[in-house]
């Protein structure tokens, strides 16, 4: 038998944040994809999905929309068509239709007047617009739900804001595509081994959700006593789920207003990493890719929070590669490699594992994001995507100065 020749090593391009008098970060970002490539893509009237997470109102630490619009613009100047793109979340927050979506990018300041293009929310207004599409190899998802509009554009750029995440180890560019890049119901498959449930003291009986499923799963036999603004009450039927006839779809979760149908997180997290590498395949396979991933402001938690806490290390540069699990070996290696900030999540994740005795192993012990969240391992994620070839863990890094 002819043993499989090992993968080369993919270019990861690097700069650091450093500046002088004659050239911004925005300039340097811009230097930096065309180091690495870019240009090899033939943009030529190709519609262009630029993957970003908009930031939760309230939270400080998502990129600036200055970054998108470097990112634009040079798309822009290869004779692309442009637009930032994000699907709506699974929980109940300020980005969960697209209206509300829209707005929040707006706050946010990604504007088309900031960015230089357009913003499409993925899977619609609901959530619901998706397109399904096939994962070769899928060892956990074999039809992957992704939002329509991302899968309609010929090429994808992944923007990515490097940082930690309590389920994920840390959000890297498979974070950004994978589950970002799934609908509502995408998101709930890769978060739930299981099925929803409704909270039934929020239901108001308006059967929004028994008209969408498609396996008759929904009944409104029970009741409750709903308080009207008048201080009055009435009697309401209210929503039940029948496990046996539901498949998990999530699609009452989109059609429900009043946000009473929860998904049930209980995936394990070494699952979730696997589903993300798999969503991720479906988003990049058979056409063009690009994936930028700025690590700064490296926050514990995902941009999704209603809030940010202090960045765990410094600021370390702006990396990019056609290779998203090599993008995300070198910023987690960069991370790695730096200083712990003090006053910080990790630090005293730190000192109270120390306290209580609680000790990780082997390449976890000094593994920031195994510190800051023990439950998690993003290793898996990266071991995942090797296996079902979306990309290699081993990278040339290539600093462009």
């Amino acid at each position: 038998m002819t043993a499989t020749a090992p993968a080369a090593p993919a270019k990861v391009y690097f700069t650091n944040l450093r500046t002088h008098a004659r050239e911004s970060q925005l300039d340097k970002l811009k230097r930096l994809i065309r180091h690495a490539g870019i240009e090899q893509i033939d943009f030529e009237n190709k519609f262009v999905a630029i993957k970003i997470h908009f930031g939760e109102l309230g939270n400080l630490s998502f990129l600036r929309p200055n970054y998108a619009r470097a990112v634009a613009d040079v798309v822009k100047e290869l004779g692309g068509k442009p637009f930032l793109t994000d699907c709506n979340t699974l929980y109940v927050g300020s980005r969960k239709n697209a209206l509300e979506h829209i707005d929040t990018a707006y706050q946010n300041g990604f504007t088309p007047y900031a960015t230089g293009c357009q913003i499409i929310i993925a899977d619609g207004l609901k959530g619901t617009d998706e397109a399904l599409v096939p994962v070769e190899g899928g060892e956990y998802v074999h039809e992957a739900k992704i939002g329509q509009a991302l899968m309609d554009a010929d090429i994808v750029i992944s923007l990515t804001h490097f940082k930690g995440h309590e389920q994920a180890g840390f959000g890297g560019a498979m974070k950004n595509l994978g589950m970002g890049g799934g609908s509502r119901a995408g998101k709930m498959e890769q978060h739930a081994a299981g099925k929803p449930n409704v909270a039934t003291e929020h239901c108001v009986g308006c059967h929004a959700c028994e008209k969408i499923c498609a396996h008759n799963a929904i009944s409104f036999d029970g009741t409750r006593e709903r308080e009207l603004a008048s201080g009055a009450t009435r009697t309401v039927h209210v929503a039940a789920i029948d496990h046996d006839r539901c498949v998990g779809c999530g699609r009452c979760i989109a059609a429900c207003n009043q946000d009473c149908i929860k998904p049930g997180y209980d995936a394990a997290a070494d699952v979730l990493n696997c589903k993300i590498a798999e969503y991720t395949k479906a988003v990049v396979d058979g056409r063009p890719s690009f994936h930028i991933s700025l690590a700064m402001d490296i926050s514990p938690n995902c941009d999704c929070h209603p809030e940010n806490d202090t960045p765990i290390v410094n600021d370390i540069g702006m990396f990019a590669s056609f290779d998203p699990v090599a993008i995300d070996q070198a910023c987690a290696d960069a991370v790695m490699a730096s200083e712990p900030l003090p006053n910080t999540e990790l630090t005293d994740s730190a000192a109270k594992m120390e306290h209580n005795h609680e000790h990780l192993e082997g390449e976890q012990a000094k593994d920031p994001f195994c510190i800051t969240h023990p439950d998690t391992d993003w290793r898996v994620c990266i071991a995942h995507a090797e296996k079902i070839g979306l990309g290699t863990s081993k990278y040339e890094l290539i600093e462009v100065k």
